[in-house]
Parts: C-alpha cells; structure tokens; sequence
C-alpha cells in the first residue's frame, strides 16, 4: 500500500476571530485581545478558510506529513487561544546568599548581583510579551504575559538562560530564576 501524497486536516475559528491568509502563507489572527502574524512560508501547506472553519492541505508523504498535520492544528489552536484569552507564564528568582535584582528595562530583562557577580545578566524579550517583575518581601516574581504563545515561552527559556550556571554543580548552587507556572488566561 503506497503512503499518501498529501494530508487534510481542519480546525474550527471560534466566534469573534478572523483568519486570514495571504499569498505567501503569512497568517493573520485577529481576535478580541489583538492580533497575531505566523509565518508559515517554509512549511508545504495551503489553507482554503471556509465558513467558520480552517481546512489545511500539506503536501508531504507518509507519517511526517500526518505528524505536520497535528502540529499545525496545534499551532492553530494556539493562535486562536491566544488572541481570545492569551498566555501567562510565572517564573519565580530563587537565591540563597546573594539577593539579585531584576528590572525591566525596555526590551530586555536586567539581572544584578547573581551569585555575587559585578557584571549584568541580560534577557531578551520578544515583541509582544510584556514582563512585569513583583517583589512579595524578599521573594522576586515574573509574570509574564502575551497573545502568541511561543514568544512568552521563548522570552521565558531566555531569562532562564540568561541566569545558567557554570563551572559549578547544578545540585548545590540552584540560584536561578524558574518557570513554575503555565496558563491561558491573561492576569493583570
């Protein structure tokens, strides 16, 4: 039995969200909370909207085309969750000796005194996320918040990169700033 050349799949548009496609397969998600650009250039799929529903088509043979048939319904889902209730990520700052300070200072997050250094750790913010720092005592704590989902989790992999520690055992010094929390839903 020979594979299949191409595969369907369809995702249904929520009520108050458009989709819009255009020749370059750049799509645009627009919803109550904003809107939301993906770039689906590099990917052999065309998307035929329909009255509200998104039909697909990729174009790849097998169970790597079945594969990017659910991916890219989830990536679909994500858009439409997103411009319709967004994404919050929590990451809290965990030191034991040395108290870190962190800000936001336009598009990057700035970490003083980790572990005691003299220099400055820098994170990237990715357009779209807004990052809000909320100091509880002594307890530091990042809510971070946006409408595409894969920009808040890359903004958190940054600052969580940003704060690695090197040259020492990761069992002893866990100093570093951790996600904890992943949710739908924007909070103010």
């Amino acid at each position: 039995m020979a594979a299949k050349k191409e595969h369907w799949g369809e995702v249904e548009v929520p009520e108050g969200v458009t989709f819009e496609v255009d020749e370059n397969n750049v799509v645009r998600v627009k919803g109550p909370l904003g809107e939301v650009v993906k770039d689906f250039s590099r990917v052999p799929v065309e998307f035929y909207p329909e009255n509200g529903k998104v039909r697909y088509r990729i174009y790849m043979r097998g169970k790597r085309g079945y594969a990017l048939v659910n991916t890219i319904r989830s990536k679909l889902n994500n858009l439409f969750i997103g411009v319709t209730r967004g994404f919050t990520y929590k990451m809290k700052a965990f030191f034991v000796h040395f108290p870190m300070s962190i800000e936001v200072q336009g598009d990057e997050v700035i970490i003083r005194n980790f572990m005691g250094e003299r220099g400055v750790r820098r994170a990237k913010i990715l357009p779209g996320v807004n990052v809000r720092v909320v100091k509880k005592g002594s307890d530091i704590e990042l809510i971070l918040t946006g409408l595409d989902k894969e920009a808040v989790g890359q903004t958190a992999a940054n600052i969580h990169h940003a704060c690695r520690v090197k040259r020492k055992d990761p069992r002893v010094f866990l100093d570093g700033i951790y996600l904890y929390y992943k949710g739908i839903g924007m909070e103010s």
